[in-house]
């Protein structure tokens, strides 16, 4: 018997993409289901070659829902997420709303998926930030190799991670610029097109933002209290897929053939690390894939024991609808949910 699967935020960039990887990976449910809010009930959805109907959040009844894959914001998951969770659903939570409650598991399956076994206390489990997903996953065999001290990270992230309207924003003003039109910032707080902005999400009083806070809390939690990490978050002209340049400080050698070595026989990674012109890998060839594309691997001579390394990887999917759908799959093969009996 296959799964009943609700998608929350299914006309979101995210969303959409929830429901192209659930056909794309044959997940095994019977039925799939969108969702979203009372002024988007009724629109179209494609799911592989049908087409959903969105039904309204607010008057759908979860009681036969096995999992729900959550996209749609902090404040609805808030509200939504433990009164679908008491309906018995399992809740796959994308905002940043529970990834750092004590009794949710913050999961990327490659790295921590013996972790889920504490799903059960709120019935929620959270994805990552889309940075910190991709990388965790290039990190991860490093640090089981090596033992991380220290992870030193630049973002260059691409402007979906901000939502369908900033994508729009950054092909209005690139047009702009071409048609000597007026450029008008609304979702940015600068102008995009040609430019990149040194700020993602709000300020905080240490003078980080909150999406460099959550790089630092969020790796902690998934991989390992005791590493140290600075980020600088940027966001980039970039339709799709965030990078990051990341310097890493070992506390045992490890040579970059050594790393090499082990991160192309990693779970979810995929090595491209040639030293010549075009022998790495871009946002653009990482679109629309799976892997987190691991690049520019060499030693850093200014440390005992650093590595330096580019990392690029699709945003909308290891960043936030695939990981959450790979959580699913975890559950399943775990045996650590079962479809509910439906009736007839």
């Amino acid at each position: 018997m296959g799964y009943k699967v609700a998608v929350v935020g299914a006309t979101g960039n995210v969303g959409r993409e929830m429901l192209n990887i659930l056909d794309e990976r044959k997940f095994p449910a019977d039925e799939v289901v969108a969702l979203a809010s009372r002024k988007s009930a009724g629109q179209e959805c494609s799911f592989g070659d049908k087409t959903l109907k969105v039904k309204a959040l607010d008057h759908y009844d979860f009681s036969d829902v096995d999992i729900c894959l959550m996209s749609a914001g902090g404040a609805v998951s808030k509200e939504w997420s433990p009164k679908i969770a008491a309906q018995g659903a399992v809740v796959i939570d994308n905002s940043s709303t529970w990834r750092m409650d004590p009794d949710v598991p913050l999961i990327v399956p490659e790295v921590n998926a013996d972790a889920l076994k504490d799903f059960s206390k709120k019935g929620i489990i959270a994805n990552p930030n889309c940075s910190t997903a991709q990388l965790v996953v290039a990190l991860k065999p490093l640090h089981d190799k090596a033992t991380i001290k220290r992870v030193v990270v630049a973002t260059y992230q691409s402007v979906s991670g901000a939502g369908k309207e900033a994508m729009d924003e950054l092909f209005s003003q690139t047009k702009a610029v071409f048609t000597l039109g007026e450029i008008e910032s609304k979702k940015f707080p600068k102008r995009i097109a040609f430019n990149v902005i040194p700020q993602i999400d709000v300020f905080m009083e240490d003078g980080y933002t909150k999406e460099e806070w959550k790089m630092v809390v969020e790796t902690k939690k998934i991989l390992d209290p005791k590493i140290k990490l600075t980020a600088t978050c940027v966001r980039v002209p970039v339709f799709v897929s965030h990078s990051e340049a990341v310097n890493i400080e070992f506390e045992n050698p490890i040579s970059e053939e050594e790393a090499r070595e082990i991160l192309r026989s990693a779970p979810g990674c995929l090595v491209i690390d040639k030293r010549e012109p075009g022998g790495y890998a871009t946002p653009y060839e990482a679109a629309g894939e799976d892997a987190t594309y691991i690049s520019r691997i060499r030693t850093d001579p200014t440390v005992d024991n650093g590595l330096d390394m580019w990392v690029v990887s699709d945003n909308l999917r290891k960043g936030a609808a695939l990981n959450a759908i790979q959580i699913a799959e975890a559950l399943i093969n775990r045996k650590l949910i079962s479809a509910k009996q439906k009736a007839a």
